[in-house]
This record gives structure tokens, sequence and C-alpha cells, in this order.
């Protein structure tokens, strides 16, 4: 019996740690689901809409995951999707995902199935990161929780990564410092799409490749580079706002666009001589192309694209 569209989710917005735990939910509901995962703009509604349709021989339920939703736009393919979404059996389970806030307004599905996880406001990441050590019994200031925040991308899910690694390095006996977090996190780090990140700011091409090599040799995955460069940009349009309308020597400035630390304003200042607005959004564009191209049949070549990606970003800004 048909279901309808109770069991179909649409999960959107940039905080990715809550909507892993979301998406972890459905799996619980759904347990030992077969799980089928297709990206909007490399699979064709039709086969989507197959895989909706079609009955597993082999599991009890199924959950279908379609990344990328934003990108289903045709009237056609909009209207087919939510037919087939729509009639799915009790047993199955759609989640379709966005970083975007919403979807094309074609889709018809309840919007009582719909949640947007937006990024954390100032002061519910200050307050995320504080109770976490909190918890584990760690006595953290203040300026320990900015440097925290300025060196880790804005969600839950990388936040979560970096503080559990950071108590591996620091002392519960004593209070902590802003330098040891610093230290911890931006001087004996691993390779990231920070570092990497900093190498693109000072122009080191064969750095940043150096730097790009060794994450994918420690199976870091390269969307999750993607991703984090995508957010050093998206900071550096913030910066780049800044110095054209407001005052870049105002500490206080800074701080409001989670810039309060010494490494991270000569990461940017020295980002912001070599792009202006324009360069930062075609760095963007380019990192939205290439997530497209890692999961299209070419992705065989990782190591060659994540290459070409990293020289189209150094081409897109200026020669000093």
């Amino acid at each position: 019996m048909a279901s309808g569209s109770k069991n179909a989710h649409i999960f959107l917005g940039p905080e990715l740690g809550k909507k892993q735990d979301a998406i972890d939910a459905v799996r619980k509901k759904f347990q030992g689901a077969e799980e089928t995962v297709f990206y909007a703009g490399e699979t064709g509604a039709g086969e989507i809409a197959d895989a909706i349709q079609n009955h597993s021989l082999f599991a009890q339920a199924r959950i279908i995951i379609i990344k990328n939703a934003e990108l289903i736009k045709k009237k056609d393919e909009l209207e087919l999707l939510s037919s087939c979404i729509n009639k799915m059996e009790s047993d199955t389970s759609a989640i379709l995902l966005s970083d975007e806030l919403k979807l094309a307004s074609g889709f018809d599905l309840p919007k009582a199935n719909s949640q947007i996880f937006y990024e954390m406001f100032e002061r519910e990441k200050n307050e995320w990161v504080r109770q976490f050590f909190k918890r584990e019994g760690y006595d953290i200031g203040k300026d320990c929780v900015d440097t925290i925040l300025e060196l880790v991308e804005n969600n839950t899910d990388a936040l979560k990564r970096e503080c559990t690694r950071l108590m591996y390095f620091l002392p519960k006996t004593q209070p902590v410092t802003a330098e040891e977090i610093d230290k911890w996190l931006s001087h004996n780090r691993e390779e990231s799409a920070f570092t990497l990140f900093s190498r693109i700011a000072s122009g080191d091409l064969s750095k940043a490749l150096e730097s790009m090599a060794i994450m994918l040799a420690a199976k870091q995955s390269a969307q999750s580079v993607l991703a984090g460069l995508a957010w050093c940009f998206r900071k550096l349009d913030d910066y780049l706002n800044l110095k054209e309308t407001g005052d870049i020597s105002n500490n206080f400035e800074l701080k409001k666009i989670g810039l309060s630390s010494p490494k991270a304003r000569d990461d940017y200042t020295a980002a912001s001589k070599r792009y202006d607005m324009e360069a930062a959004e075609k760095c963007l564009a380019l990192t939205a192309e290439y997530d497209l191209l890692l999961r299209s049949p070419v992705a065989t070549m990782e190591n060659i694209l994540m290459d070409r990606y990293i020289l189209a970003l150094l081409t897109a800004g200026k020669k000093l």
C-alpha cells in the first residue's frame, strides 16, 4: 500500500552536521534499509524515478537519497519525481538534499516534510564549542573559542571533528590558552582545506599541489576539500566586502566576520591582494563545477582533476 509522501524528506541549507543527524534519524527509522544515492545533474530524473518505483529483491526497506536536488528544474522532471515520490510504498523513503535554501517550485511535496539547516549564528557557535569542551571536563575561555571558530568551518560536523582531535593534545589539569589552540589547529595541524587555502592565498602553486596530494594520499575525500575551500572563498567575500565598505583595521569588524587570529588575518589579507569580488565568485563557481566533475565518469582521474582545479584557482587570481 502506498504511503504517499509521508516518508519523503527535503533537507536544505549549509549546516552539514545537523543535516547529517536528520539523515541518520531516517536511517534509524528504516533500519537495515538498502540505500541508493543519486546526484542530480549527473543522473537523469527517469533513472531516479525508476529506482523509486522498483522494489528490492534483497531488502525489506529502501532509502533513496538525491543529492544536489536544486539542479532538478525542468517541469517534466519535477512532475515525474513528485508523482513517484507521492506514490512511494511504505517501505521506501526518499531524501532530497541541497546546500541551497530552496528547491524549484515545481516539486509538489508537503512543506511539512522540508527542513532548512542554517549556519549557526555567532552566539550559537560559541555556545556549541563551549558546551562541547565543558562536557569533556576542559576549561577553555572566550579567546580559545574565538580561535577555534575562525579556524574551523561553520558547521557542527567540522566543529565536532576538529574539537575531538584537539582533546588529544590539550591539558585537563589547567586552563587551556588560545596559543595552544592556535598551535594545534594552525601550526601543527594536518593538511586541510585551510592549510591549502593559505598556500593559494600566497600564490604558491607548488605548495598548493603538494598540500592537495598529501590530503588525497591520506584518504581525505576530494568533496570535503572542495567544501572547505568553498567556505574559505565565501569568507574571502566577506573580507572583500568589509575592505570595500568598512575598516579592515578595526578588530571588532574583523571579529564580526570571524577573523580574530593573526594567522587568519594574514591569509585573507594575502588573498585579497590576489582576488577581487569577481575573482572570488569565479573560484566558488569553479568549486561547484569540479564537485560535479568528481561525480562523473572521469572521477577515476581524481588526482589530475584536483590538480587542474588548483591551477584554475591560482589562474583566477591576479598575478602580483
